[in-house]
């Protein structure tokens, strides 16, 4: 079968032989598996896919794209590709860093550094051979670069705060085809929004950031049936605002798949589950949980482990999956708003839903650390996430109704603000962030790509663009 390129896709034959030859074009045998991001419900055609190995591959690739005329969107792991899509990659070289996955552990220093296309996996394993912690996601293979640049909440947040405020470097190639540092003597306004801002200033090839003396946390997940999933849920939203710094968890309405993979006692079955970890003692984690664990849940696996272990805490699944999803950040968690979220996914309910989460926030999440980046805080007191699986079309239809079903009836109390993170499709950009940190994102934008060279998922715009100053 032969593939008739468009003009656009011609101008990026101009590629072909860049990084030792691994650039896709349309038609090539290597495209469909280059081009595929983690959510495989998601359908990304770019004019080329190139995979670097290096710097200088990267800056190659960008002054080549410039010369072609095309954009140039940084991807590592593929993560959070909807909104990427949504804005068209008709004339985008999308750049997958994954081959660049070096990690370098300075245990004295308790700093890691790590490539662009490394995964959390990558570093938290070495860095725990160290008795060290990084503020790692809830899953081992989400791309260090996407999720730092983007905030970053992980088991320590409410402790230590975002990811992105322990970034302490990062390097990039930006749209002259330049390589750069910029930390807290070097291009420190880029520095300030990288750190919050996301990925529109240009290719990261590799980052540095601070980690924790945490060999052991006081980690793991209470049980209920769903049938229980009300006076759990009521329990948890008094409890969690009191809760000390040193706790961070979740609540989650979670309908387990009917796999022969799961355990037999929780497959196919609807629960209440509470995960989260804790920093402090086994006698101070028991009292900080006596209030919960006083609803008898079925089962109990918190107990003293290792941190390397955390990344597996909240069982998301690992490797290309399809899933659709929606979110919202809460302000608040009273009687109305869980008496909504249980009409919508409570006992008795009929959803498509795998997923239904309640992220506690608050603590050191709540408050700007000195010399924080563009994303200093989240103000908000959970974030509400709902996924369902998208095996088909038809169930990514239905997945995709059921999860915007949830966060339309959790509106009267949102915040109007999100955590882009897990914003998985097109949404305004601007609720990221307030009103002064968009000008100032915009501005340094400006300055680091003035031709409109790089495309992110949640674009920062420039000041100016089509003769009008943007919103």
């Amino acid at each position: 079968m032969t593939t008739i390129l468009t003009p656009t896709a011609r101008r990026a034959t101009s590629l072909a032989g860049l990084c030792d030859g691994a650039v896709h074009l349309p038609g090539d045998a290597g495209y469909d598996a280059a081009r595929m991001p983690w959510n495989v419900a998601i359908d990304q055609r770019p004019a080329a896919v190139a995979l670097p190995r290096t710097v200088t591959d990267v800056q190659d690739l960008v002054r080549a794209a410039a010369a072609a005329g095309l954009r140039v969107a940084p991807q590592s792991s593929g993560h959070n590709a909807g909104p990427l899509v949504a804005r068209g990659l008709d004339d985008v070289v999308l750049v997958r860093t994954e081959r660049m996955r070096g990690v370098t552990i300075d245990a004295a220093r308790r700093i890691a550094r790590v490539e662009g296309g490394a995964l959390w996996l990558d570093a938290t394993e070495p860095a725990a051979d160290h008795g060290l912690a990084a503020l790692h996601g809830s899953s081992p293979d989400v791309g260090i670069a996407g999720y730092s640049l983007g905030g970053g909440i992980g088991w320590y947040a409410r402790k230590l705060g975002l990811a992105a405020n322990s970034l302490t470097a990062v390097e990039l190639v930006t749209a002259d085809g330049e390589h750069v540092r910029a930390d807290a003597a070097q291009n420190v306004e880029l520095f300030w929004a990288l750190r919050g801002g996301g990925g529109s200033f240009g290719v990261v090839t590799a980052l540095e950031f601070r980690l924790y003396p945490i060999e052991t946390a006081y980690a793991g997940m209470l049980v209920w049936d769903r049938s229980a999933a009300e006076r759990v849920l009521r329990r948890w939203a008094d409890w969690a605002p009191e809760a000390p710094d040193e706790v961070t968890t979740s609540f989650r309405f979670l309908n387990v798949p009917p796999l022969p993979a799961v355990p037999e006692p929780l497959r196919g079955r609807s629960l209440a589950v509470i995960d989260g970890a804790v920093l402090g003692s086994d006698e101070q984690a028991c009292s900080m949980l006596a209030l919960l664990r006083g609803l008898g849940p079925e089962i109990d696996t918190f107990g003293r482990v290792p941190a390397r272990t955390l990344t597996r805490l909240h069982l998301d699944p690992e490797g290309p999956t399809p899933a659709v999803s929606d979110s919202t950040l809460l302000g608040e968690l009273g009687d109305p708003t869980i008496d909504t979220l249980l009409e919508q996914v409570g006992p008795g309910c009929t959803t498509s839903l795998l997923s239904t989460e309640l992220r506690q926030l608050g603590g050191a999440l709540g408050r700007a650390p000195e010399g924080h980046g563009a994303l200093a805080t989240i103000d908000a007191a959970y974030v509400a996430f709902a996924v369902a699986i998208a095996a088909t079309p038809e169930l990514a239809v239905q997945g995709e109704l059921d999860a915007r079903h949830v966060t339309a009836a959790l509106e009267p109390w949102s915040t109007g603000r999100s955590y882009l993170n897990f914003a998985e499709k097109a949404v305004d950009a601007r609720t990221g962030w307030d009103e002064p940190t968009w000008t100032q994102l915009k501005g340094i934008r400006s300055a680091y790509d003035p031709d409109d060279r790089f495309l992110a998922n949640h674009r920062v715009p420039r000041l100016f663009e089509d003769g009008r100053v943007t919103d």
